[in-house]
């Protein structure tokens, strides 16, 4: 384990880190709490073992701020006092940390504290691994393997808040699956979820590395296009909607006999501020059009009444 040690006196310092170094732990020396909060900005310690009374930051305004970050990868916090009092001890866990130490130190003592923190630490770590399995499997959908609709949510709010910022824009592609009603009823649901499989394979495919792919919902798929103006976003819409043709996957009442998509493409300008929301309403009416217009084409919306 990375263990930081952090005492303003420099015997105390010595003693702990050839105690921690006896026990094949790898020691990083602070020589305060302002030292030691700086490392904090970089270091991810395993293991923080303060002293409680320092000048600056002492120990327990160190518990308190890095406890104030839960997004950091958890660290066991051993606080070390020559105070013998209960008092001083109950402060330190109020603060955050998980154990004491109590000066002269008992290397024994010490030993016992990190095989616990190293139990701790392991635990946290596993959760944290299981945390982002469990928030990957609730953004992903589970046929296609590709961002959901909840997903498409928190990335949309973020780009539309990032081009507001910026007064940039950004493009819509919501595209359509042809006659897919009519291949599942005739060819079986096993197969249409193999060409919905196919589908998606294609357009991630043929998106660039910046651009978003979405299952959006039954046969529809969405793409977002950062700071795509229309006339580069119909050119990717385009480029995916022959990739798609080209896949030749027959279909006995599709366009040309195979499967095809259908696009609608929506922007948003500067020139025409709008919620995400209107954006995503007008590619489906863009949508609509293409269907309506003979299906396997793209169908564009450049801003509101556009």
């Amino acid at each position: 384990m990375r263990v930081l040690v952090v005492d303003d006196d420099n015997t105390s310092r010595m003693i702990m880190q050839s105690a921690v170094e006896t026990l094949d732990h790898e020691c990083v020396l602070a020589a305060d709490g302002d030292q030691a909060w700086r490392s904090l900005a970089t270091l991810e310690p395993d293991v923080l073992i303060t002293d409680r009374s320092m000048p600056g930051i002492d120990g327990l305004e160190l518990c308190r701020r890095l406890r104030a970050q839960p997004e950091r990868p958890y660290t066991y916090i051993v606080l070390v006092t020559s105070l013998a009092e209960r008092a001083d001890v109950l402060a330190g866990m109020h603060a955050g940390a998980d154990d004491y130490l109590t000066k002269p130190l008992d290397p024994f003592a010490l030993s016992t504290r990190l095989i616990a923190a190293e139990r701790v630490t392991q635990l946290h770590a596993q959760l944290r691994r299981y945390q982002r399995d469990l928030l990957d499997l609730a953004h992903t959908d589970p046929l296609t393997q590709l961002r959901n609709r909840l997903s498409l949510n928190d990335d949309l709010a973020t780009l539309h808040a990032r081009a507001d910022r910026r007064g940039t824009g950004y493009a819509i592609a919501l595209c359509d699956v042809d006659f897919f009603k009519s291949y599942n009823d005739t060819q079986g649901h096993q197969a249409g979820d193999d060409i919905l499989r196919q589908v998606s394979s294609a357009l991630a495919k043929n998106a660039r590395a910046e651009d978003l792919v979405y299952r959006y919902g039954g046969e529809e798929f969405l793409i977002v296009l950062p700071d795509n103006a229309m006339s580069a976003a119909q050119h990717a819409a385009e480029r995916i909607r022959q990739a798609i043709q080209d896949l030749r996957i027959p279909h006995p009442h599709g366009v040309n006999g195979v499967i095809t998509i259908s696009v609608g493409v929506a922007t948003l300008t500067p020139a025409h501020p709008e919620t995400s929301d209107d954006v995503l309403r007008r590619a489906d009416q863009a949508l609509y059009r293409a269907k309506e217009c003979g299906r396997n084409q793209i169908a564009t919306s450049s801003g509101p009444g556009g």
